[in-house]
């Protein structure tokens, strides 16, 4: 996605992030610590395979995330967020406090509950929380790969 011509910051923010579907994929990775296709092909939000091979290749190619085990097999393609996208996390807390407040609690299941009260007392510490909980699980992805490919020699 070519946005190297855009001279202004919001615009190429929005050029970057405007699709819904970044911003979500991107929750699922630094917030449920998601990590595969399947993964997000499962999303409650029901993405469509070919619209997130398109995505996922655009976020590879703006730096927002990368693949951990590029050699590896098509199935078991890991992706990882960069620092890039780890910088997009207050723009998600951001627009979750924009809208929770206008969704009925009733709809809401424990987890979703939870959520809501950790970002709505502290979304600072919230996104600190979460960035630390995925540095963590990104390190045990690359541990889990490196004994896999010890394994194997």
């Amino acid at each position: 996605m070519e946005y190297s011509h855009l001279t202004c910051a919001i615009a190429r923010s929005t050029n970057m992030l405007g699709d819904s579907w970044t911003l979500l994929i991107l929750r699922d990775m630094l917030c449920h610590k998601q990590s595969k296709f399947k993964h997000f092909k499962s999303s409650k939000e029901k993405i469509a395979s070919n619209i997130l091979t398109n995505r996922l290749k655009s976020m590879l190619e703006m730096g927002l995330i990368e693949k951990l085990d590029p050699e590896g097999s098509k199935k078991s393609t890991t992706y990882i967020v960069t620092q890039r996208g780890i910088e997009a996390l207050p723009v998600i807390c951001q627009m979750y406090l924009f809208s929770i407040d206008t969704i009925d609690e009733s709809l809401l299941n424990d987890m979703q509950m939870d959520i809501k009260k950790q970002i709505k007392d502290d979304h600072l510490g919230f996104q600190k929380k979460k960035i630390t909980e995925y540095h963590v699980f990104v390190e045990d992805l690359k541990s889990e790969l490196h004994a896999l490919k010890q394994s194997k020699k």
